[in-house]
């Protein structure tokens, strides 16, 4: 089993690489991808180890937000996502099975409508207060990015199995901006 995440390790990092050759970031735009894909699989596979990835992850996003103006992200990664790694971490550790695999729960229609509604009300809010800010770029795109990352975090804290499709949605929003 062992050999799975050192090989899955080894293409994020290679697949990240390719990416930060092709888009002349090689060194911090190759280390977000790597530990932004390393922190979603290994969420996936219920290993606490992705909390880590998470923290430089979201501590790496904050530097590169704080430098183009994206001050909603700055704040929401540096002040709640990266202390959010650290809950979770905790949180995860009271929940693993003997394999040291955290137990998972699944959403109930229910969870999605109001995970849903609540991405996209956060959106609007967020947006709008964003935009009230002098130098904000992409007000929109930085509060969808923030109020989904919101909710896939909490979400993965409380161990629920769909957190990656906000993870996966997050992502393309991080991508456009």
């Amino acid at each position: 089993m062992q050999k799975k995440y050192l090989i899955i390790s080894i293409v994020c990092i290679a697949f990240s690489s390719l990416v930060g050759v092709f888009t002349k970031d090689p060194l911090l735009g190759n280390a977000i991808l790597a530990t932004g894909l390393l922190n979603a699989y290994f969420a996936s596979e219920g290993k606490k180890i992705n909390y880590i990835f998470g923290l430089i992850n979201y501590s790496l996003m904050g530097y590169v937000s704080l430098k183009n103006h994206l001050f909603g992200i700055f704040f929401f990664y540096i002040l709640i996502f990266a202390p959010l790694q650290i809950k979770g971490f905790l949180a995860w550790n009271k929940n693993l099975d003997k394999e040291e695999n955290v137990k998972v729960r699944e959403f109930t229609p229910r969870n999605s409508m109001i995970i849903t509604l609540s991405c996209l009300l956060g959106s609007l809010l967020l947006g709008y207060l964003l935009t009230l800010i002098p130098n904000q770029q992409l007000a929109i795109l930085d509060a969808s990015s923030n109020c989904i990352n919101l909710c896939g975090i909490v979400l993965m804290i409380l161990r629920f199995k769909e957190s990656w499709w906000l993870w996966l949605i997050n992502n393309i929003i991080d991508l456009i901006i």
